[in-house]
C-alpha cells in the first residue's frame, strides 16, 4: 500500500470514550468479530474491555465463509479453549445459543450477588466490535424486532444507549469502535477490504488491487466475472488496468476497483476467508 489506511472520525473518538465510561456497569462483553477476517477483526484492546467480566465471542457472517473454514475456526477455537459462538446476524443463523449464553452468564453474576446478600438484578450486556460488524443486526435479531439502525457501511451507530432485551438482560448498543491508530496495516488492509472501516481511510484502487492478489491465492474464479485470466497479470494492480481497459469499462480503475469490492463483500465471488487459523497457514 501507497500509503498507511488510519481512520478515526470524531463519533468513534466519543464513543470509545463513553465506553469506557459504561464499562464498569457491565457483567457481560458480547464481542463481535467478521468471520471473513477472524483475527484482523479483533480489537486490540478487548482483553482490557473484558478483564474480571465474562466474555462473550461472535463470529458473524458466516454465511460469507465456507462450511470446510467454518469448521477449521471452529475447532481452532476448541483447541485454545475459547467458545465461539457462529452467526449469521441478517438471516438470525445462532441466535438462540447467543442468548442462551448471555443468560448463563447473567445467572453467574445474580449467584455472586445472592453469595454477598444482594437482590439479582437483569444482566448488563455490551455488544463491541469493529465498525460494520453486524453489531446492530445482531442486537435486533436478539430482541426480535429492529430497534437499532443497521446498515451494511460503516458508522451507522453514533451513540450509546441502553437497550431492555427481557426481564433479565439489558444490553449496551455502542458505534463501531476502532484504535485511534491502525498500526497492524495488514490487519487495516482487510478490515477496508471486508468495508468494516470508512471509506474516508483509503483509496479503492490500492485496496482492490490488494484484494486481488489475495482472492488470486485463495483460487477465487474471476475470470469468469471479469473476462480476464488473472494468470496472464503478474500483480493485483495489473489485474485492475487490464479488466479496466475492456470497452465496458473505458479505462476507469475506480470503477473496476469499486465493482471487484462490492462483489467480493456480496459474495459474488463465493463464500471466501481471507484468514485462516493461524496454526493452519
Amino acid at each position: 500500500m501507497a500509503s498507511p489506511i488510519q481512520w478515526y472520525p470524531g463519533h468513534i473518538a466519543k464513543a470509545e470514550k463513553q465506553l469506557l465510561e459504561n464499562l464498569k456497569l457491565v457483567d457481560v462483553v458480547i464481542e463481535v468479530r467478521d468471520s471473513r477476517i477472524l483475527m484482523s477483526s479483533k480489537h486490540p484492546k478487548i482483553e482490557k474491555w473484558v478483564e474480571g467480566k465474562s466474555h462473550i465471542l461472535v463470529c458473524n457472517r458466516i454465511d460469507a465463509i465456507s462450511t470446510p473454514v467454518k469448521t477449521q475456526w471452529m475447532r481452532w477455537f476448541t483447541d485454545h479453549d475459547r467458545m465461539a459462538y457462529f452467526t449469521d446476524a441478517q438471516a438470525g443463523k445462532g441466535m438462540i445459543d447467543l442468548l442462551k449464553a448471555a443468560q448463563v452468564a447473567g445467572e453467574k453474576v445474580n449467584e455472586r450477588r445472592r453469595s454477598r446478600g444482594m437482590l439479582p438484578r437483569p444482566v448488563r450486556a455490551v455488544v463491541v466490535g469493529f465498525p460494520n460488524v453486524g453489531k446492530s443486526a445482531l442486537i435486533n435479531r436478539l430482541l426480535k424486532k429492529k430497534v437499532v439502525a443497521s446498515a451494511n457501511k460503516p458508522g451507522v451507530t453514533r451513540q450509546l444507549r441502553w437497550i431492555r432485551i427481557s426481564d433479565e438482560i439489558e444490553l449496551l448498543d455502542t458505534p463501531g469502535v476502532i484504535p485511534p491508530l491502525l498500526y497492524d496495516q495488514d490487519a487495516a488492509l482487510k478490515l477496508a477490504i471486508c468495508d468494516d472501516i470508512g471509506q474516508a481511510a483509503y483509496d479503492n484502487v490500492l485496496v482492490a488491487a490488494e484484494a486481488v492478489d489475495l482472492l488470486i491465492g485463495l483460487g477465487a474464479k474471476l475470470s469468469a466475472r471479469y473476462q480476464i485470466d488473472p494468470l496472464t497479470v503478474t500483480s493485483g494492480i495489473e489485474y485492475i488496468h487490464e479488466v479496466a481497459a475492456l470497452n465496458k469499462f473505458q479505462g476507469d480503475l475506480d470503477k473496476v476497483a469499486r465493482l471487484i469490492l462490492y462483489d467480493f463483500r456480496k459474495g459474488k465471488l463465493g463464500a471466501i476467508a481471507l484468514e485462516m487459523p493461524p496454526s493452519l497457514t
